[in-house]
């Protein structure tokens, strides 16, 4: 629907002072998406947000409309801070490993988004990255496998699945749930090393607590 990019800029929210990148706007055209980023886009803490497991953003229009209905207001795209808003693609639903083809970029599903206080920051709701967690429409990260260009109203063609079946969805909310489940994140070997470990390390303590 829509290719979202922006560049950092400084806020002020409840009393802290920090640059974020969270503020996307649709961009016109053909856009390059190379490296880690969507051309005219940037992350001002590439600790947290960004590189190449954090690469692309992507929400689903659908969800987006699910908000509006919850929030009684209208949302723009990238209101979320996703380079893509993309309609008819379940992105929580989809496969870690999953690889899409978009315009002349292939993609690569890599995981969930689990949003910090500038998602409230954003929506101008410090009790927003809770509320957006609890929902269990995440969204998802890509990697950028090969490098090219895109735009609004590029179809999305998946062009291969894993068959370990993890979406983005259950790692969300297997994370939220406090590791109920937490062997299937292992099935996944897509997914990036910090949810193995995460995984490895819930599994040890309740074996421990037994």
């Amino acid at each position: 629907m829509s290719v979202n990019a922006g560049e950092p800029r400084t806020i002020t929210w409840l009393g802290r002072t920090e640059m974020t990148g969270i503020w996307k706007t649709p961009v016109t055209g053909r856009v390059g998406v190379r490296g880690v980023n969507v051309d005219g886009d940037g992350q001002a803490d590439r600790r947290a947000h960004g590189g190449p497991h954090k690469a692309v953003y992507a929400y689903a229009r659908e969800d987006q409309h699910w908000w509006e209905a919850e929030l009684g207001r209208p949302l723009e795209p990238g209101v979320f801070g996703e380079n893509l808003t993309l309609t008819g693609v379940d992105v929580t639903g989809a496969t870690i490993g999953e690889r899409w083809a978009i315009g002349t970029v292939l993609f690569e599903v890599a995981q969930p988004r689990m949003p910090c206080w500038k998602l409230g920051a954003r929506m101008n709701d410090p009790e927003f990255p809770r509320r957006f967690s609890l929902a269990g429409r995440p969204g998802a990260y890509l990697r950028i496998i090969d490098e090219g260009e895109l735009g609004a109203g590029d179809e999305v063609h998946i062009v291969s699945r894993p068959d370990h079946g993890v979406t983005t969805g259950d790692v969300a909310r297997i994370y939220l749930r406090e590791g109920a489940g937490a062997e299937r994140m292992l099935r996944a070997p897509q997914l990036p090393a910090k949810w193995h470990e995460w995984a490895r390390d819930h599994i040890a303590r309740a074996k421990f607590a037994r």
